[in-house]
């Protein structure tokens, strides 16, 4: 057998450039509603809507740690908003749990309530929506992800992936257990959850580099 190269991780974003990336689209959401208020039309009403929408699901994306794949399958029987969880099908057609922060839980209800926009009779009870009114397809997240950090100086161009990637670091970085990062990222294997110590332990070895008189 062939020896097994090391795992790395693609570049993430760092918690700069995913606190850049929220004031971006909070941004362009605040203006697409200020422009809602001053004009009528469809098309100033579903720029609101997709505005709201593209918010949500990357605040959904970051906070909770889902696959695009689960993204795109969640429905609003999924959503616990009284413990602000989220319930998801994932490889294997295994069903979990996983936490959703304040503040993707308010982006959610956001668009929640201007979701009858764009929502067509394909749309089901499909959570995120496309632009036909039906169930939203992995390739317009994919897109509206990059396009959201293309906006971002210096952010590193990053698909859906990378912003669980980035969510899995940063919860490390900030001290949760491996187990309990599993558990979110819903990995049968705990070895593949230990990729993510090798980035968190490399920015420590380079913060020790930078700040030691003697390293």
């Amino acid at each position: 057998q062939a020896p097994r190269t090391d795992r790395r991780l693609p570049p993430t974003l760092d918690r700069g450039a995913a606190t850049a990336l929220f004031e971006h689209l909070t941004g362009r959401a605040l203006a697409a509603e200020r422009e809602a208020a001053d004009g009528t039309g469809v098309a100033v009403a579903r720029d609101r809507a997709l505005a709201r929408r593209d918010l949500a699901m990357i605040e959904v994306l970051y906070s909770s740690g889902v696959r695009v794949s689960e993204l795109c399958g969640l429905d609003r029987g999924g959503i616990d908003e009284a413990r602000s969880l989220l319930r998801v099908r994932g490889k294997g057609d295994r069903e979990r749990v996983v936490p959703l922060g304040g503040p993707a839980r308010e982006a959610l209800d956001a668009w929640l309530g201007v979701r009858g926009l764009l929502a067509g009779p394909g749309a089901g009870d499909a959570v995120f929506v496309g632009a036909r009114g039906a169930r939203i397809d992995p390739r317009v997240v994919r897109r509206t992800v990059h396009a959201a950090l293309d906006a971002v100086p210096d952010a590193p161009g990053l698909g859906p992936h990378g912003l669980r990637h980035a969510m899995a670091t940063h919860l490390l970085e900030g001290g949760a257990d491996l187990r309990s990062v599993q558990e979110i990222l819903g990995h049968a294997s705990l070895g593949t959850t230990q990729i993510y110590t090798h980035v968190t332990n490399e920015r420590v070895r380079e913060a020790f580099r930078q700040a030691h008189p003697r390293a």
